[in-house]
């Protein structure tokens, strides 16, 4: 269980941003608001979490999210996005406790976060209007960026986590058909992508220099796929990272890990 709560607290940095720069496109008051994801009150989804490293200690989940009610966040009206337990899929952890509102053709996240990175403590930052889907635009068109640095001290070491976090456009299609046959119309697809880097200090002699930890990489990639009138319905995420071997230097996560999880539609309520 080690693991799978390591991941999932790594998941969830994906959306810890003080601030976001969105595209430039802003939606026409006339435009009808998207229906790839119904926020009606008591709309819930339920996945099914596999991953490439399941087991006997990792087993399958369920995960389970619902719409709870409004949320007033800075004077704008919300609906908040609850679960019926922590879990442990990548869509589903990011929006748990967290406000999500139509925009038009976009959907919006805003939210506070309180998580551990598995290090020592816990990390307290937010997003604000952070696009996590557009119905229509350009293939590879980036929806939100959002970039910052994390400033933490782990043991004995100060590390420095820059990070930078977009979502893209990844395109449309007719159907996505599962292995069980249940199939599913009317497809918009988006990726999530979060780069990394991490640096610290050492001091020798009375000299202070710096050490990169973990050169800039993509450490999450997520691609997400919307079906109309019901929500996410499939999501295949990677997380891979590679620490650089440094004398002395030991971090309590693995050096280096990799994992693909996917969650799988397995039943919703749409009022």
């Amino acid at each position: 269980m080690k693991t799978k709560f390591l991941i999932t607290s790594l998941l969830l940095i994906l959306l810890t941003s003080c601030s976001s720069d969105n595209d430039n496109n802003t939606d026409d008051g006339n435009e009808v608001p998207t229906e790839f994801m119904p926020l009606k009150n008591s709309n819930f989804w339920t996945y099914n979490v596999d991953s490439d490293i399941s087991s006997s200690i990792n087993p399958l989940t369920r995960d389970s999210i619902y719409v709870s009610g409004d949320t007033l966040i800075n004077s704008v009206t919300y609906k908040k996005i609850k679960s019926l337990t922590i879990p442990t899929g990548f869509f589903s952890s990011t929006l748990r406790n967290n406000g999500i509102k139509i925009d038009g053709s976009k959907l919006l996240m805003t939210g506070n976060f309180s998580f551990d990175f598995g290090l020592t403590s816990p990390i307290n930052l937010g997003v604000t209007d952070f696009i996590f889907f557009k119905e229509n635009a350009t293939v590879g068109q980036v929806l939100s960026t959002a970039s910052g640095t994390i400033n933490q001290t782990v043991q004995t070491y100060p590390l420095t986590i820059d990070y930078t976090l977009k979502s893209v456009y990844n395109g449309s299609q007719a159907t996505y058909v599962f292995p069980n046959g249940d199939d599913y119309n009317d497809i918009r697809k988006t990726k999530i992508i979060l780069n990394l880097k991490i640096t610290t200090v050492q001091t020798l002699s009375g000299v202070t220099f710096p050490i990169t930890i973990m050169n800039a990489q993509d450490v999450i990639v997520s691609d997400q796929f919307y079906s109309k009138n019901v929500g996410m319905i499939y999501a295949n995420t990677v997380l891979n990272y590679q620490l650089n071997s440094i004398p002395n230097v030991t971090l309590p996560i693995p050096s280096t890990f990799s994992q693909t999880q996917t969650e799988s539609i397995n039943s919703f309520l749409i009022n």
